[in-house]
């Protein structure tokens, strides 16, 4: 689960109810101006607000100057040296579902279940969706995702899930609740992505696929396994598994609260054959200090209280690296002996392996926050319990991380996977249109040389 920074985006411009579709920017220069004039009629099923804007480019290149995506969102998730695909024109609709919540602060609506969808004035005739990552907001895939697809022709639309933020497991009345939330919220925008596109187009996508990083990656292993008659396929980025009698995140993470502050004081050879024992691959040590200070108690923490907030009863901010031995400490948190509605509230987003449409799945293998051993590994496991392996692709990706970010940090240890994402997604549509079967499972080695931000080969 990525980091979770926000900012407020700059606000588009005021709408009500009575004026909620609405040209904010008028009339954009050539192409996207035909796409402007045709916006009024577009309505976005089942949603309480919307806005649209023709724009001459619907990328990050444009979108973030105009205020129409935030860089906050994705910070930290991809390298500095990808490049990007510009010059998009199409229209842009921005809105949000009915719901109670309101942790997501863009566009000073204050209100949760924001989506964004992009229409290309060029279309292929496909849809892709997207869950975000972590606890981001609607935004956080626009430079992995959105730049790289609606380059290709595709129709986008991505949902912020329902509720965002480290306090994402306030908004519920029962355990597991927000997450369900996510779940539906994804289904809620991918049938109305589906109508919107007929709108604007006069048909309905040929194909439609579902992408995702991190919980966005479990989201799109959960609407094919789930919800397989809404897509056509799916590519599944260091998905999160969630299984009720584990592994899951609250199965590994609490190793490392324990034992990495023995390691890093003294090197302590029992602690540091723990964190490998708890999944961690041997050679990700040098990352173990940024995950401890950035991730591991953080993730641990919100998702206990989102999962089993009977625990300790409050969250545990002030004392973020508790130490081993306080009662109500994560660091000795222990899944397997709590009760049993603690496996009931994870039952209720588990997965099952069970798709019903292709799957490529793409995990580095020096996750060191959801170690391959205990996520993908088994998740691929699960599918061919199943039966279902020949709907699904596995590519280990050597020297991969969690996100990308620290590939800058670290370019002679990781390897980004963001290009490996493109070369995955171009090998499902070749799969799911043209029958032309990716390559097999693989570990994909690490490249000696190189431009790694931007290249990668399946084979």
């Amino acid at each position: 689960m990525p980091s979770i920074r926000h900012r407020p985006a700059r606000v588009l411009g005021v709408a009500t109810a009575a004026a909620a579709v609405a040209c904010l920017l008028g009339p954009a220069p050539g192409a996207a101006a035909s796409a402007c004039g045709r916006l009024g009629h577009i309505k976005v099923p089942g949603a309480q607000m919307q806005i649209s804007a023709c724009l001459p480019d619907l990328t990050t290149a444009a979108t973030v100057a105009s205020g129409h995506s935030v860089a906050a969102d994705w910070a930290g998730l991809t390298p500095a040296g990808a490049v990007n695909p510009t010059g998009v024109p199409g229209a842009q609709i921005d809105g949000y579902f009915p719901d109670t919540s309101t942790a997501n602060t863009t566009r000073g609506w204050n209100h949760d279940s924001q989506f964004v969808i992009r229409l290309p004035e060029r279309w292929n005739g496909g849809l892709v969706v997207a869950g975000t990552p972590g606890v981001r907001r609607q935004y956080a895939n626009d430079f992995a995702v959105s730049d790289w697809v609606l380059s290709l022709g595709y129709a986008y639309a991505a949902t912020d899930k329902g509720n965002t933020g480290a306090d994402f497991h306030k908004d519920g009345t029962r355990p597991g609740d927000a997450i369900v939330e996510w779940n539906h919220r994804v289904t809620q925008l991918t049938r109305a992505a589906k109508a919107v596109v007929a709108q604007r187009y006069g048909k309905a996508p040929r194909r439609t696929y579902a992408a995702g990083i991190s919980n966005g990656g479990y989201l799109v292993r959960w609407q094919l396994e789930n919800h397989p008659e809404l897509y056509t396929g799916g590519v599944d980025w260091e998905g999160t598994l969630w299984r009720a009698k584990g592994p899951n995140l609250l199965t590994s993470l609490p190793t490392t609260l324990r034992e990495y502050p023995k390691y890093a004081a003294t090197g302590d050879a029992a602690a540091h054959d723990a964190i490998i024992a708890a999944g961690f691959a041997p050679g990700s040590e040098p990352l173990w200090d940024y995950h401890h200070k950035v991730y591991w108690d953080l993730t641990q923490r919100i998702y206990r209280e989102e999962l089993d907030p009977g625990y300790d009863g409050a969250t545990q901010a002030g004392t973020p690296f508790c130490a081993p031995g306080t009662p109500a400490c994560d660091a000795d948190y222990d899944y397997a002996a709590r009760p049993a509605a603690v496996r009931e509230a994870v039952r209720r987003i588990e997965l099952t392996g069970r798709i019903g449409r292709p799957l490529i799945t793409l995990h580095g293998t020096l996750d060191t926050l959801l170690p391959i051993g205990e996520d993908s590994d088994v998740y691929d496991k699960l599918i061919r319990e199943q039966g279902r392996d020949s709907l699904h692709r596995y590519y280990r990706i050597e020297g991969g991380n969690h996100v990308d970010g620290l590939y800058d940090a670290f370019p002679g240890l990781l390897r980004p996977i963001l290009p490996c994402f493109r070369s995955a997604f171009t090998a499902l549509a070749g799969w799911t249109s043209g029958g032309q079967a990716p390559p097999a499972d693989a570990t994909l080695p690490r490249p000696a040389s190189g431009d790694l931000a931007n290249t990668c080969s399946l084979r």
